[in-house]
């Protein structure tokens, strides 16, 4: 498996770029418009935060999907027992953010969800016609006044040793959404499974940004872009005593949004939350 990594600035760039999506569900950016001040900013502000105990004062909803996610309530990936090790934070432009951390992650949230819009509108414009025409609507509709793109703080705390057996960072899962963005993280550990079962390293020398399909697309796209399995793996050595900050926004439809004969957005979403055992 090759995950290109692509120029933003270049000629081709949306082609190249979109090719790679549809051939491993993944595409990497450089020279791209995410100010990594701002990124590594925002990295070092939240790993204070989870540091300390403010956090546990707002903790997540079940009914809005914001707040704080502590490591004992954290995702069980689909199929699997055991809790990924790691906490995060969910943030919307209309919940609950803490107050010293609010405007560098609103002003994060709105250059990252510009920058998503784009990359959608890329997809679909070179998306092969007779794939295009199953979708019920343009896939840059789709966004038009949603309220559900979230941007997701993320904290893989260090490693103890005690931790169940076969548990990881975040085990192997396809994401809900349409697309995901992703700086790449402080210290490494993101890998993608390839059409043979074996998990290669994504590219993620900091400053390059990491784009995946969302389970969303696939469905719309009847497949045409896969929504590949991806982990973080636990590191070893010296790398299992530090955190890794992570910062994906997942790029989410209005939840009238009809994805296929299948299902509606909401439909999917609500389905999915329950199997990651954060809803009921």
């Amino acid at each position: 498996m090759q995950v290109r990594v692509v120029d933003y600035r270049a000629a081709d760039a949306a082609e190249q770029f979109t090719r790679s999506l549809h051939e491993t569900g993944f595409g990497v950016l450089v020279n791209h418009p995410l100010p990594q001040d701002l990124v590594e900013k925002i990295y070092a502000d939240w790993l204070a935060y989870f540091n300390g105990t403010e956090k546990h004062g707002l903790a997540f909803s079940k009914e809005t999907q914001d707040g704080y996610f502590s490591t004992e309530i954290s995702e069980t990936a689909k199929g699997h027992t055991q809790k990924d090790i790691k906490e995060y934070f969910h943030i919307y432009p209309w919940g609950r953010i803490p107050a010293s951390l609010k405007d560098d992650a609103m002003r994060y949230y709105r250059i990252a969800n510009d920058l998503a819009a784009e990359l959608l509108s890329w997809v679909e414009k070179h998306t092969p016609a007779e794939i295009a025409k199953n979708y019920r609507e343009p896939l840059s509709n789709m966004i038009k006044d949603s309220r559900l793109t979230l941007l997701r703080v993320l904290r893989y705390p260090p490693l103890t040793g005690n931790e169940p057996a076969g548990s990881l960072r975040a085990a192997a899962h396809g994401d809900i959404n349409l697309l995901t963005i992703l700086p790449a993280a402080n210290e490494p550990g993101l890998q993608v499974q390839g059409k043979d079962g074996e998990w290669v390293d994504v590219p993620g020398d900091f400053g390059m940004l990491i784009i995946n399909i969302g389970d969303m697309l696939q469905e719309a796209s009847q497949g045409y872009y896969p929504s590949t399995q991806h982990r973080v793996v636990n590191p070893t050595g010296e790398g299992a005593k530090k955190s890794r900050v992570s910062l994906p926004l997942f790029l989410h439809p209005r939840e009238d949004v009809v994805l296929s004969d299948r299902y509606t957005a909401h439909e999917y979403l609500e389905e999915r939350l329950r199997e990651l055992g954060v809803k009921a």
